[in-house]
This record gives C-alpha cells, sequence and structure tokens, in this order.
C-alpha cells in the first residue's frame, strides 16, 4: 500500500506507525475493530493506543435507556482490546496535542507520541440557559444513568410515593429517559419548546400522534413553552417554572436538549472548526492539520456535526482505511432515526419532510390509533424519497434501502395500515440494507453465496459474518428476508416442513395436536406424517405430546419414536454403558441422600463426577443396572435428574442469604421451588436454570437460558442465555419481581418457547429469531400482548400437577421394566463389549489400544465387569 498525503512513516525505518486515538466511544471502538481487521498475522506494522477518560470499556450509547431497568452490560464487542498491537487505556483524561511536535499530552503530565491522530471524542450534554441548571441532571453516561435509576428508587422509599421525573427536552434521548424512568416506576414528564415531540425528525401529523401515544404511556407533556428555572428548596429540587407561568413539580429535573462537540483539544491545537463547532474534516475525515483526523459526534462533515451512529461508524472505516494507505471517502449522512419507547414504533428517513420540489406525500392516519404513516415519492408518484411512520414503523426497513429508487406497486401499498404487509420488492445490491454498518443488499447476498469465506446459510452466521444488524437491529428482518430470497434464488427451498414426512413446522405440529387434542402416538403419527416418519420427526411428535399430556413418555406407543437416551431413560455413553444423574435440586443434598449415592457407586462399581450443574453423575452402568440402581435411588428419596431429555436439566443455585453474608434473597430455596416446578417439562432442546443470591452471581445465572439474580427488592430476571458452541449471555427480561410474580413471569416465558421454538433450537436463538427479539418476548410475558398469559400459566398449571418420576413409574410396571435388558434372550448376561480399565480410584473405559492390548492376552490390572456387587 501507498500512504497518501495525509499518512507518514514511524518513527524509524522499521518501527510500527503509532495510531492514537483520543476517545473511548462507539467511534473509537469502531475506529480500532477497523485498524485491526487488516493488521496481518505476523508482526504488526502499527500499533494502537486509545485513550478513553471513561473508567469503562467503550459501550454501546444508543442502548443507554435499557441500563434504567437494570445492571445490563452495554459493554461493545470487547475481543479487540485484547489484540497484542491494540492498547486501550480507560480514565485517562487528554490535557492537549502538540500537533507540531506529534504527541498528546495527558492530565498527568505523561507524553504519548502519535504518528496518527484521531480525535474521537464525542460530546458533551448541552445545558441551556436555565436558572439552577446545575441543580439538574444529565442524560449522557452510564454513570448519569446509574445515578439517576438510584435516585428514583431512593425518593420512592423515602416519600411513599413514585419519584416525580421531568425530563427536557422532547427528542430521541429525552423520549428514552422519561420512558425509562416510567418503567421504574416514577411519574414521568416532558418539558419541550417544540408545540409536537421529535420536531426535527417528525412532521406535525406524526408528532401529534407520538404525543397521543406518549400520553398514553402514562408520560405527560408540557409543548410549546421552554423551562425557565430549577425550583429548589433547601437545596432540594421541587420542580421547573416554565415560560408561559406553569409550575410543574418534580423530584428530579434531567437535561436532554441536544449535544455539543467536545472539540476543546482540536481548538486549543489551533485545528479548524465548523461555524457551530467541531473540527472540521473533509471527505477523507483528515482535519486541516496532517495526520491528525476526527470521527464520530466531534467531525463537522461539510461544517455540521451529526449525532448519529451510521455516520460514526462511516467516519471509522474511512479513517482506518486511509491509515492503511487506502482511498476510502465518506459517502454521506442518513439520517434514518428509529426509536422504539415503551412499545410505541417511531421512524423517519430520506426526505421524510417533502422538502423536494413537486415531491408528494401519501398519507395514512389514524388519530384514535396513534397511528401515522407516510411515504414521500417523486412527481410521478414512482420514486420513493422518504418516510415517516409513528405506531406502527413495520415497512421501515424495507423502505429504507429503497430511497431514490423506483417503487414496484403504488406508494400506498407499501403503507402496512391497511392491516397488509408491505410488498417485497427486491434490493439492487447496491442498496444499503444495515445503515449503522454500512452494509449493502450485495455484501450480504455474497456471504450467503460463499463469495466471501464458508457460505452463510443462517441468520446468526449471516450477521456475525455481514455484520448486518448487529447494532441497532432494525433491519434483522429484512436481513433475514434477504437471506431466504437469496437462498430461494439459488435453488434452496426455504420449507418450514419439519422434515419431509411432516410438512407443518414443530411450532404448527404443536398448535394442531393442542388443539385437536391429541393424546397418543398413533393419532398424531395416523394425522400427519407419511410413512413410517424418521430420526427427526419422531422423537419430535413425542417430545410434543409429553409436553401436553404429560403422560409416561415410554407408553401409549411413544416409545419407538424416543431416541436412544430417552427410550433407556439413561444418557448413552462412548463404550455402550449409561450414566445416571439424581435430580439434586438447587445443588442442595442431604448427607443420608450423599451417602446412598455412594453406596450405589461403589457397589456398581461406577465412575462418579460432580457435574458443572451441581449433581453427580455416576457412570459406567449396564443397561440391565439401571433398575436395580434406581430402586436404591428412588427408595432414598431421589428422582431422574432428566439428563438424558431435552427437558428441564439443573437449576444451579448459591448459597443465598442462608449463610453468604453477601446475598440479600434466600437463592436456594428459590432455586428448588423452580427446580422442582419445571422438572420434566419437555422442550425443544434441554433447559438450564440459575439462581443468584447477590449481583455477584455464583450461579452464573446469565449463561443461562433462564436466570434469577437477588436484589434488594426482588429478583432480576433474565433470558435466553446459554452455553455450548454459540454461547450467548441472557438478556435483561424484568427487574425487582416478587416470587409470584417471578414464577409467573417464568411459567409464561418457558411454555411460550416449548409451544414455538423449532427443533433443536436453544432459547437463545429462538428469541433472537423471534420478530421484535427480546422486546416481543418482554410484550408476550410481562404484558401480556398477545392475550395467552392465562393459557400459558394453566399449561403450566397442568405440568406441574401432572409431573410423575419416569424412574419411579417405571419401577412399579413389570411391562416397562422388562425394556431393561441387554440380551432378551439373557436378561441378565452382561454385554461382553463393556471393558473397564482402573484409574485414579476409579474405573473409566478402555482406550483402543488398551482393549487391543486385553485382547491379544497382555495382563492389565481391571476388574471384569460382572466381577462387582449388583454385576449379575
Amino acid at each position: 500500500m501507498t500512504p497518501d498525503q495525509n499518512s507518514r512513516p514511524g518513527p524509524g525505518q522499521d518501527d510500527p506507525r503509532r495510531v492514537v486515538v483520543v476517545g473511548g466511544g462507539p467511534a473509537a471502538h469502531r475506529l480500532t475493530e477497523a485498524l485491526v481487521s487488516r493488521l496481518p498475522a505476523v508482526e504488526s506494522p502499527l500499533v494502537v493506543s486509545v485513550l478513553a477518560e471513561e473508567p469503562h470499556r467503550p459501550y454501546d450509547r444508543v442502548a443507554l435507556s435499557r441500563r434504567l431497568a437494570g445492571p445490563v452490560d452495554l459493554t461493545l464487542a470487547p475481543d479487540v482490546w485484547d489484540h497484542a498491537a491494540v492498547t486501550l487505556r480507560t480514565g485517562t483524561a487528554v490535557a492537549g496535542i502538540d500537533t507540531a511536535a506529534g504527541t498528546v499530552v495527558l492530565a498527568s503530565g505523561e507524553e504519548v507520541g502519535y504518528d496518527e491522530l484521531v480525535l474521537a471524542t464525542g460530546s458533551f450534554p448541552f445545558v441551556p440557559p436555565v436558572t439552577n441548571a446545575s441543580a439538574a441532571r444529565v442524560y449522557r453516561t452510564l454513570e448519569d444513568v446509574d445515578t439517576l435509576a438510584a435516585e428514583i428508587a431512593e425518593i420512592a422509599a423515602r416519600e411513599g410515593r413514585p419519584a416525580r421525573v421531568l425530563v427536557v427536552g422532547g427528542g430521541l434521548l429525552g423520549l428514552e429517559a422519561a420512558g425509562g424512568a416510567a418503567q421504574l416506576g416514577a411519574e414521568a414528564a416532558v418539558v419541550d419548546l417544540g408545540r409536537w415531540l421529535m420536531s426535527t425528525q417528525l412532521d406535525e401529523g406524526a408528532g401529534q400522534a407520538l404525543g397521543r401515544l406518549v400520553r398514553d404511556a402514562g408520560i405527560s407533556l408540557h409543548l410549546g413553552s421552554p423551562p425557565e428555572e430549577v425550583l429548589t428548596e433547601g437545596g432540594v429540587v421541587r420542580g421547573a417554572r416554565l415560560g408561559d407561568g406553569t409550575v410543574v413539580a418534580a423530584d428530579v429535573v434531567v437535561l436532554s436538549v441536544g449535544i455539543r462537540p467536545r472539540d476543546e483539544l482540536a481548538r486549543a491545537a489551533g485545528l479548524s472548526l465548523g461555524e457551530r463547532g467541531g473540527v472540521l474534516v473533509d471527505g477523507t475525515c483528515a482535519t486541516s492539520v496532517a495526520h491528525v483526523w476526527a470521527v464520530g459526534e466531534v467531525a463537522a462533515v461539510d461544517g455540521r456535526c451529526i449525532g448519529l451512529v451510521a455516520p460514526a461508524n462511516a467516519m471509522a472505516e474511512v479513517v482506518a482505511d486511509r491509515i492503511w494507505g487506502g482511498s476510502a471517502v465518506f459517502p454521506g449522512v442518513d439520517d434514518a432515526t428509529r426509536l422504539k419507547l415503551a412499545g410505541i414504533d417511531v421512524a423517519s428517513f430520506g426526505d421524510a419532510f417533502a422538502r423536494t420540489e413537486g415531491s408528494l406525500e401519501v398519507v395514512y392516519a389514524d388519530p384514535a390509533r396513534g397511528l401515522y404513516q407516510k411515504v414521500v415519492v417523486s412527481p410521478d408518484a414512482r420514486t420513493l424519497l422518504g418516510g415517516m411512520f409513528v405506531g406502527d414503523a413495520s415497512p421501515y426497513s424495507a423502505l429504507r434501502p429503497l430511497v431514490g429508487r423506483p417503487l414496484d406497486a403504488e406508494p400506498a401499498a407499501y403503507l402496512s395500515a391497511g392491516g397488509q404487509a408491505p410488498p417485497d420488492a427486491e434490493l439492487p445490491d447496491d442498496a444499503i440494507v444495515c445503515s449503522c454498518n454500512n452494509v449493502t443488499a450485495g455484501c450480504i447476498t455474497s456471504w450467503i453465496r460463499g463469495e466471501q469465506g464458508p457460505a452463510c446459510t443462517d441468520l446468526g452466521s449471516l450477521k456475525a459474518c455481514s455484520r448486518a444488524g448487529t447494532q441497532c437491529g432494525s433491519c434483522t428482518p429484512l436481513v433475514k428476508r434477504t437471506l431466504e430470497a437469496e437462498l430461494t434464488r439459488t435453488g434452496v427451498a426455504i420449507s418450514r416442513a419439519l422434515c419431509e414426512h411432516v410438512e407443518l413446522s414443530r411450532a404448527e405440529l404443536f398448535e394442531a395436536v393442542r388443539v385437536l387434542g391429541l393424546r397418543t402416538a398413533e393419532e398424531v403419527m395416523r394425522r400427519f406424517v407419511t410413512g413410517l416418519g424418521c430420526d427427526i420427526c419422531k422423537p419430535v411428535v413425542a417430545s410434543v405430546l409429553a409436553t401436553q399430556t404429560g403422560d409416561y413418555i415410554l407408553d401409549d406407543g411413544a416409545g419407538p419414536l424416543q431416541d436412544t437416551n430417552d427410550r433407556a431413560l439413561a444418557n448413552l455413553q462412548k463404550d455402550g454403558t449409561y450414566s445416571v444423574v439424581p435430580r439434586v435440586p438447587g445443588g442442595e443434598i442431604t448427607p443420608d441422600k450423599l451417602m446412598v449415592i455412594a453406596e450405589v457407586a461403589r457397589d456398581f462399581g461406577l465412575y462418579t463426577k460432580i457435574t458443572g450443574g451441581q449433581r453427580i453423575d455416576l457412570l459406567g452402568a449396564r443397561l440391565e443396572q439401571l433398575p436395580q440402581i434406581w430402586r436404591r435411588l428412588v427408595d432414598a428419596g431421589m428422582e431422574s435428574g432428566q439428563a438424558y431429555g431435552k427437558s428441564l436439566r439443573t437449576v444451579k443455585s448459591c448459597v443465598g442469604s442462608s449463610w453468604c453474608r453477601y446475598g440479600v434473597q434466600d437463592s436456594v430455596a428459590m432455586a428448588i421451588l423452580l427446580e422442582e416446578r419445571y422438572r420434566g417439562l419437555r422442550s425443544p432442546h434441554k433447559i438450564k436454570l440459575g439462581v443468584s443470591g447477590c449481583a455477584r452471581e455464583c450461579a452464573e445465572a446469565r449463561s443461562k437460558d433462564v436466570g434469577v439474580i437477588a436484589t434488594e427488592q426482588g429478583w432480576n430476571l433474565y433470558v435466553g442465555g446459554n452455553g455450548g458452541f454459540q454461547p450467548a449471555h441472557a438478556e435483561l427480561l424484568a427487574t425487582d419481581l416478587d416470587d409470584e410474580t417471578l414464577v409467573r413471569y417464568v411459567d409464561r416465558y418457558l411454555m411460550y418457547y416449548a409451544r414455538t421454538a423449532d427443533r433443536l433450537q436453544r432459547t437463545s436463538r429462538w428469541q433472537q429469531e423471534l420478530p421484535g427479539g427480546l422486546d416481543h418476548v418482554r410484550e408476550v410475558v410481562c404484558e401480556d400482548s398477545l392475550g395467552l398469559a392465562a393459557e400459558l400459566e394453566e399449561a403450566m398449571e397442568q405440568h406441574v400437577a401432572g409431573y410423575e418420576d419416569e424412574w419411579a413409574a417405571t419401577l412399579r410396571d413389570p411391562v416397562r421394566l422388562a425394556r431393561f435388558r441387554s440380551f432378551v434372550n439373557a436378561p441378565d448376561q452382561p454385554d461382553p463389549e463393556v471393558v473397564l480399565v482402573p484409574e485414579r480410584g476409579q474405573r473409566r473405559p478402555a482406550t483402543p489400544q488398551e482393549r487391543a492390548t486385553l485382547i491379544a492376552g497382555t495382563a492389565i490390572p481391571v476388574r471384569p465387569a460382572d466381577d462387582l456387587p449388583g454385576g449379575r
């Protein structure tokens, strides 16, 4: 690569170039990622130092309001900071820049040399000229949000009433702050100078519709008059007086009226600034001083600073390319915005105000529903210019990439107000699908075809490779549609069928069986399965029946449908033996039960291992030994832990408030309650839960399908986590729940998952691929948006009432016990293929080399498999 005129070599001929980034926000993170992605695997030709003033690693400011609901981790992908060529210094303030010497001076006095300097200092909240403004709060950082949440809780506890929060500013961030405060139980209000909300993004019709919906959400609005004074009494905030004389009572006043670029370092260093502030940059994001660049909110493109994610990401990519000697140019500003506030959908894009001469506006408005939809088209009504949506923004993701292009149908057809989905339009390759990451339709299809690496034929891998849909997520439906369209185009049928024998998807089959009231495998197979079925559909049929009926899984013709593990009620191991895993609810077990487990392990010569789920695994049991083993365990009061089933496995817990000095709730009692409630619940995949007694999270609840973490006020509920090949952290669903509400929400979540997920789909992937993702789950589980809450709870109550331990049921029935023998003609004859060897005081399966040695006659000290108490 040949460096351009704004690049220079390092301090020595063989030394790597030093890139210093001032700022620790999303733009700095994206720039570092872009630089590192181009680094060779061998010795690095450059080193990157990121100087972040905040004490945190870069985090997602777009999702800042999610933090109000609880301690959610907003940290952006941290892998980049582990690269050997990258150094991140948090809590490091920069005092000045010496462009002549090529150094950055830290507040500590330390000097850091650079060859390329990138300013990503972002912005700060604008404080309007309001009397007593210092008594108000701003809303910009994690500390701002955490402080606000703590103050809302403290006021409610002290006053015995909801805190009153007044937000000054009716823009994106102000509405999110008000919505977040309302979700915490505060009485929220918004003051704005404009006659309607979000006046820079919405016209009056859309703004009025939004205002109606916001009021319906319980947020008061005071529009058309600015605040003049924050009222205090004895140093305590009491409210605000508006310009028209109105006094609004408040305990907390939050200022969110806009931002100003943090350009003080550039100003002091003599860099050219925009008329309204910001570091002036050209189309390459270069400043007026060589080797100095600016990206993000501090950069003034054409004299204008832009406080949006997509332009900041685009600038970061341009600068990274230029530092590497490329020729990238900033593509311009995509100022499309989308907001989801308490279930209210708002979006605008393109020429939403119809400023293009002769443009036409096609509008559908339903004031009673708070619905406003508009598309702006060219004078001939053929070319899309922009759009605006309030109340239902479902057409947004499909229309935004088509700006400046002909539409395939009448403009009104793209409005979903009439209840119809907008028509599918084929996107040209250069259409931007993901504006946050500047990903085109052509880029996405090239990943699907395998032109840039391994073919991505599922949504998860496509998002990971292309980066489309990984930031704000609003384009995910369009990414999925593009994936399905491309697979169809290349001859890959997008079938929802479970398999070649069942035309229905798993969710459709589940619903059909439920509605028709089918109870036996024979009924379901005859009704929905062609031929004899297969290893895919038969276990699903058995699982669906088990979930709905709670019947013994091997009766009524269901036995032949089960897979190997379920048929044996045990996990098959590599050497043909089985494992025995008794249930240990919450990890709590008595010494008497421990002694029984120890005696069984000793008498049957079983390898003993404590599992990661706080249970004890007994390995090496032969099929015909299983009833003998379980007889002793069941008689001791234990039951199957169902380690073999697609069902609840474990509920892991810490010792909680009963013993731990940090515990704030009884996590063991809650874990036992949940495990005994959901044991035996058959589902699309295995389910694991965790309960932690405090925020220290010793039970690792956020790595579980359902995680419960104690707070002083109750429980925080997390959903959709899992380990495995593609680990995922659970996401926060609800906060500070009492015991009854927690159980009710978990009931709904698990039963909704059991009903609607695909075969072998983990909760994390199911949750991700649902339209609306976590928001949809929250609407269904917490808000009962589909009206299914009572039905889901009733289904769970039926499961709980009908639960019976499978091994206890087996031991009572001689017919069922007959299944457990290695050889039909010699039921007590052990399997001669099982060869075990001693190791660390236990017995494990012989390796192929050890088996060969035994067959050859060499003496290896091994206890014969049948030379054990209970062996024959």
